[in-house]
């Protein structure tokens, strides 16, 4: 923990500040870790959903591909907007459009399961709160690693 600090500190010193390129690095890395922890718990209430004696049905899985296509409309549309200037643009709000219909469409799958009695009321809730935060830590990525800057998502 020291030598964290250590490290911190020099970073600080020598670029100038609290907003040096060493001190965004560490910054982002922490932004990750703690990403990746969101994710983990996620799955988990995703998991208890479908594992459990209780529920033992694993139908509530098939939300992980609305989880997967998700991010594709805002790539799409990244990739076909030159103007970053603008404040809106026609291609990117389309992507919005469809965003959202795959996220409305991630949280109406378990409820439709379970009002056909597919799966049970309980499963449907751990899986709408795995979604909830799957989709929270996936625009929580977005906010931090989705600048143009030097250390962005692209270099992934």
């Amino acid at each position: 923990r020291d030598s964290f600090r250590a490290v911190l500190d020099a970073s600080r010193v020598g670029c100038g500040g609290a907003s040096g390129p060493a001190y965004l690095a560490v910054r982002r890395s922490e932004a990750l870790v703690a990403l990746s922890f969101s994710g983990a718990i996620g799955l988990t209430f995703l998991m208890l959903g479908c594992a459990l004696e209780d529920y033992g049905v694993y139908w509530p899985l098939f939300v992980l591909i609305f989880h997967a296509i998700s991010p594709i409309p805002y790539f799409i549309a990244k990739r076909a907007t030159y103007d970053s200037d603008a404040t809106s643009s026609a291609c990117r709000e389309l992507a919005y459009f469809f965003t959202t219909g795959i996220v409305v469409s991630a949280f109406g799958f378990p409820v439709i399961l379970a009002r056909v009695a597919v799966i049970k009321w309980g499963a449907c809730g751990l899986v709408l709160a795995g979604n909830a935060v799957i989709f929270l830590t996936i625009q929580g990525f977005f906010l931090v690693f989705g600048r143009g800057d030097d250390f962005s998502w692209e270099q992934w």
